[in-house]
């Protein structure tokens, strides 16, 4: 008796939703002729900046730190053994939940001295459960074309062969199962006393599946 029938289709899914967090780049900057001098006022004004975000409360998700960075300074940029001064950065990476206070907190980190603010930078959790819901669509996605091309073929399915990320089914050995939100980062800040209106970007979140299915025997007719 052969085998019965299979069909092979991949199924994708495109999902658009609101973002869930919001990320804000702070460096913090400090100069001065003495190399001390310059991580004292680094570590002042870090300590300041940190409390004014921490001031936000539970509008911020999560707070971390990066990397301290200390250099000489050399006289028209020109590398010698001689420095005109030393030059220290810190800063924040800030992950912001309610969007409400972001125009406010951006614009108290714009105003700051010796302050670089970059962002916002819209996107969704790594445990989100939109990447899931992307995966299940795909997965039904993948069900529904099975079906149309059994229907097609005179037939139905009959049962799943096999069900894999897409890429993983071929010959390539190599996984390519996409959710991955794509965002839209805010524009640059102009004015010395700015008022910011974000407007959240949204995210797009993709999910292939590929799935093998087993078809009843075709029927095509007369």
């Amino acid at each position: 008796m052969p085998a019965e029938p299979v069909i092979s289709v991949r199924g994708e899914a495109n999902l658009e939703v609101e973002p869930e967090i919001a990320i804000v780049w702070v460096i913090v900057m400090a100069r001065d002729a003495d190399r001390h001098k310059a991580v004292d006022l680094l570590a002042g004004r870090t300590g300041q900046i940190g409390d004014m975000i921490k001031g936000y409360g539970e509008a911020i998700e999560r707070l971390e730190s990066q990397p301290v960075n200390v250099q000489p300074v050399f006289k028209d940029g020109k590398v010698r053994e001689k420095v005109s001064g030393y030059l220290a950065r810190g800063g924040f990476t800030v992950t912001v939940r309610d969007f409400a206070v972001l125009g406010d907190l951006v614009a108290g980190l714009a105003n700051a001295d010796m302050v670089t603010v970059t962002g916002p930078d819209w996107g969704l959790r790594p445990g989100s459960p939109v990447y899931r819901a992307a995966r299940l669509a795909a997965a039904k996605d993948a069900t529904r074309r099975a079906g149309e091309y059994a229907e097609a073929f005179g037939g139905r399915i009959s049962g799943l062969v096999e069900a894999a990320d897409s890429g993983m089914m071929g010959d390539t050995g190599r996984p390519r199962f996409m959710a991955a939100a794509r965002a839209a980062s805010a524009g640059a800040m102009a004015d010395s006393t700015p008022e910011f209106d974000f407007e959240p970007a949204m995210q797009t979140v993709s999910a292939q599946v590929e799935a093998r299915y087993t078809m009843t025997a075709p029927h095509f007719g007369d």
